[in-house]
């Protein structure tokens, strides 16, 4: 019956995403535990849980169904738990199921490691009901129980149900414990609901539960994703005052955020602090500091500090390449970018998306889109994809230089090919009138400009004011006149810019007079 069962399973299993399933001939007669049978299961439980595979599990597994007498749960859930070790959840619910229909009863510690995998796999609905069947089987719920069913609710987003499952374990006498308001408080950043999670750390020490170092890490964490630095920093302190010790992941984020508002200064004063508190930077931590530099213009002090990370024996990886690579091309240095690709490539690293589309925008701001496009191509060939940014970039790129005709082949192969390959946005379609506008080609942008009516494109203030400087361009203030009043009738207001362009194009063509009517209208309508 083991054995069918086994089997069954691994078909199951084969067919799903749970792992490849092995031949019915190795489960009867090639079993890695059959091959072991003078080890008893129980020395196997005791010694060879760490490095076991997952179809050794399953084979430990059919060894101990067979066994008379029967394992007892306890035996059952030390490889249970070493099998949701592995990620395999939905494979442990199916084992559970097999050992209830066998007449061997859950105990406490089983019904909590269901529930966790209930929550982890692609059944987190039962999970809920579960916690019912437990209490009628006599089971009181603890704080693993609830914390695993909270920890399901927040992987799932919800948030409600989390709170609501908190509420009832306090109302059952359980008080939640720090882990289990972590977990809240991180799912709630994660999903942008930073003020709630502050509540949460703060109900949190109200109830006498002393936060660690996990729970401020999330909420900085959280803080500096939605760009509160300002109320991040103190709480770093306020945790180093209560002598619980930031590790380099609170670190890392404000870094990070300091870095992101320009103030490079506090960055490094952090940095250095770290070093003196012993916590030893990661490659993240150098990668900030590094992005930071390049982005301050400060390429020298950029490229010092990435050998320097080498000599601390922390290496650099594709996205602190990727760092110094656009750190020099800001600077407009693309040959020693390129030297720093080929030095990547001699590594054993291969560039990604965000690489090489570092070095196409480089090389085509200083005016080389000829080796921009080697590098795409290159690109390409290597099986890495380009992605939307890397395809408008390119454009840009053309047009900038005057390539339109290829500018246009390439747009045109991304129309042809939009269900199997990058269909071309909004953003796309503004490079490519920009290009054509800027190149005196207006009556190619108007054709574009209609395809995007046909498609039902939302064609907003951007793509019309890029028109409307292109008609003043061409000589056609007219025509650019009558767009502008049209705006508002395709449900588009003008902003500053447009307003800029039509006053400059009427000036030029000597309608003083409209340019100060327009320019009266702009203030009335609180656009300057």
């Amino acid at each position: 019956m083991a054995m069918r069962f086994l089997h069954l399973h691994r078909h199951r299993l084969a067919k799903g995403n749970s792992g490849k399933a092995l031949s019915f001939s190795r489960l009867l007669g090639l079993s890695f535990w059959v091959r072991r049978a003078f080890c008893t299961y129980r020395e196997i439980l005791r010694n060879g849980l760490h490095s076991l595979q997952f179809n050794e599990a399953l084979d430990l597994f059919a060894h101990m169904v067979e066994s008379r007498p029967l394992p007892s749960i306890i035996d059952f859930t030390r490889l249970l738990t070493a099998i949701a070790k592995m990620k395999k959840f939905d494979a442990v619910i199916s084992l559970c199921d097999h050992l209830r229909v066998m007449g061997v009863s859950h105990d406490l510690y089983t019904c909590n490691l269901l529930m966790n995998c209930f929550c982890h796999s692609s059944q987190p609905f039962h999970a809920s009901s579960f916690l019912g069947k437990m209490m009628k089987l006599g089971f009181e719920p603890d704080v693993v129980t609830y914390t695993s069913l909270v920890n399901g609710f927040c992987l799932g987003n919800r948030i409600e149900e989390a709170m609501s499952m908190v509420n009832q374990m306090v109302e059952n006498g359980i008080k939640p414990d720090v882990a289990m308001y972590t977990t809240i408080i991180d799912s709630l950043c994660k999903n942008g609901h930073v003020d709630n999670a502050w509540n949460l750390f703060n109900q949190m020490e109200n109830n006498g539960i002393r936060p660690d170092v996990v729970a401020y890490t999330s909420l900085v964490n959280g803080l500096c994703h939605s760009g509160r630095w300002r109320d991040a920093a103190p709480l770093l302190r306020g945790m180093m005052e209560r002598k619980i010790n930031p590790d380099v992941i609170t670190f890392n984020a404000l870094i990070d955020a300091f870095v992101k508002e320009g103030k490079l200064l506090d960055a490094k004063e952090l940095y250095n602090e770290m070093i003196q508190m012993s916590i030893v930077p990661n490659i993240i931590t150098y990668t900030s500091l590094i992005n930071g530099l390049c982005m301050d213009g400060r390429i020298d002090e950029a490229k010092q500090m990435f050998y320097w990370m080498e000599t601390k024996g922390c290496f650099p990886d594709v996205v602190a390449y990727t760092s110094l690579i656009n750190g020099f091309c800001k600077c407009k240095k693309v040959e020693d970018a390129m030297k720093i690709f080929y030095e990547m490539s001699q590594k054993g690293l291969a560039g990604n998306t965000v690489t090489y589309t570092t070095l196409i925008q480089g090389f085509g701001q200083v005016g080389k889109p000829f080796v921009a496009q080697e590098i795409f191509s290159h690109m390409v060939s290597r099986g890495v994809p380009p992605n939307i940014r890397t395809y408008n970039v390119l454009l840009h790129c053309l047009c900038y230089n005057g390539k339109l005709k290829k500018a246009l082949m390439i747009f045109e192969d991304m129309q042809k090919r939009e269900r199997d390959g990058v269909p071309p946005n909004i953003r796309t379609y503004n490079v490519l009138l920009h290009g054509l506008c800027y190149n005196g080609k207006l009556e190619k942008a108007l054709m574009i400009l209609e395809d995007m009516k046909k498609r039902e494109m939302d064609i907003g203030i951007i793509t019309y004011t890029i028109i409307i400087q292109g008609m003043c361009k061409a000589g056609k203030v007219k025509d650019a006149v009558n767009l502008f009043w049209s705006l508002p009738s395709k449900g588009v207001k003008p902003n500053v810019v447009t307003y800029t362009t039509m006053i400059s194009g009427l000036f030029r063509e000597g309608l003083k007079l409209e340019a100060h009517v327009l320019f009266k209208k702009m203030k009335e309508d609180g656009v300057l």
